[in-house]
């Protein structure tokens, strides 16, 4: 079922991002609210060698909002779920579940849910990630049948970079990674912008285009409770 109310959520995401909360509310019903759990890092790029003490910093931030009223979670980290894998992923939502109470949406797996649920067994995708991050988020998808045919980064340096990649920039570089026989288009992170591209993008290629924030909302609408 789908909920069409509002909804109020916790949001999980890094210090740095600046895109996912406004865009979050523009893809849930009307009145919804997000409550913001920022997870400290710094200047470089999330990697396996710090993930360990995200990961960790993410459970007691998490334990200390328990407390507050809203319907569901969203971890919106989206290179920590690729960087754990399937299993680490789903591992991370069962703890963060554990110390809040609540059901769990994560972006990454949201991610598979949302192709497989369109069907799509070949994709183009677009990310703003270093190699590392890349090659691991095309294994997630891989685990889940799903293939990338057409690929491409904006390969971000550091977090500074990636905060500053527009929706034009996004929509540009799509357009040029485009292929007819794809079965569809993932724009993967959640602090690349395109709540105000996806539908014009879809218009444009007569297939659907997914993006990070947009399947944690369908999913968040799908799976949370009043």
């Amino acid at each position: 079922m789908t909920i069409k109310q509002p909804l109020k959520i916790m949001l999980i995401i890094p210090a740095n991002n600046t895109t996912m909360s406004s865009e979050l509310l523009a893809w849930l019903p009307a009145g919804s609210s997000c409550s913001l759990v920022r997870i400290p890092r710094g200047p470089g790029l999330l990697n396996k060698d710090t993930l360990p003490a995200y990961k960790e910093t993410t459970i007691e931030l998490c334990a200390q909002a328990a407390d507050a009223c809203y319907d569901a979670v969203a971890y919106g980290c989206t290179a920590a779920g690729f960087i754990l894998g399937p299993d680490g992923d789903a591992e991370m939502s069962m703890r963060i579940s554990q110390v809040t109470g609540k059901r769990v949406v994560t972006t990454a797996k949201s991610m598979v849910l949302a192709l497989q649920a369109i069907q799509a067994k070949s994709i183009a995708l677009l990310t703003p990630y270093q190699e590392d991050v890349n090659t691991r988020l095309k294994y997630f998808l891989g685990c889940a049948g799903i293939s990338v045919k057409y690929f491409d980064s904006f390969y971000a340096a550091n977090v500074t970079a990636l905060g500053q990649i527009t929706a034009t920039e996004v929509k540009l570089r799509a357009q040029k990674l485009w292929r007819p026989d794809a079965d569809a288009l993932f724009i993967a992170c959640s602090q690349l912008p395109t709540f105000e591209i996806n539908e014009l993008l879809s218009e444009e290629f007569s297939k659907p285009v997914l993006s990070s924030i947009q399947v944690t909302a369908k999913y968040l609408m799908q799976y949370s409770t009043n």
